[in-house]
């Protein structure tokens, strides 16, 4: 009779999304951590800001240095990036078009799924209502994450509601496979 060895199962990894919420002049990161089946918590969040006196090129060399360094600190599982909806300056709408193509090529470079939503969809997705004024979406924010108290950079909590509506639409994916 021959034995079997049996090894445990590694426990699988938690989910672990960075949002972000693209620019050029100051660019929202969030991370979030999936905390139970449809639970989220922060992990951690903030903004990367350039300086107008730098050239653009080098604007976004900096956003790639620094979001780079947030990807090796905090090892997301996947990135979910905002889509540009619309902008009154076409200039501007291209630069932050260049910032948010730094992210994207950033994130696949590291091999993370990339989810991409119109502030629309983040919108409808945490309040129900696709025309959620910022501090609505803030205060779910916070509420949805156990924050105590608001969150002072709007860029920030934008990039954590791109990674919470991420992190329920795989949810939501997941439950409909079972």
């Amino acid at each position: 009779m021959m034995l079997k060895t049996i090894l445990p199962t590694p426990p699988k990894r938690a989910e672990r999304i960075l949002g972000i919420d693209p620019g050029f002049g100051r660019l929202g990161y969030g991370v979030v951590e999936q905390g139970g089946a449809d639970s989220w918590k922060a992990v951690a969040y903030g903004c990367i800001e350039t300086s107008a006196k730098n050239k653009f090129v080098e604007r976004l060399k900096e956003i790639r240095d620094e979001l780079e360094e947030i990807i090796k600190k905090y090892q997301p599982t996947r990135m979910a990036v905002e889509e540009l909806f619309f902008f009154n300056n076409a200039k501007t709408a291209m630069d932050v078009g260049q910032a948010r193509g730094v992210v994207l090529l950033l994130g696949i470079q590291h091999g993370l799924p990339i989810d991409e939503f119109t502030p629309l969809q983040v919108k409808q997705g945490l309040t129900g209502y696709g025309r959620a004024e910022k501090d609505q979406m803030q205060k779910v924010v916070a509420m949805v994450l156990g924050l105590k108290g608001k969150i002072k950079s709007d860029d920030a909590a934008d990039a954590l509601a791109v990674a919470i509506t991420a992190g329920q639409s795989l949810w939501l994916e997941k439950l409909g496979k079972v």
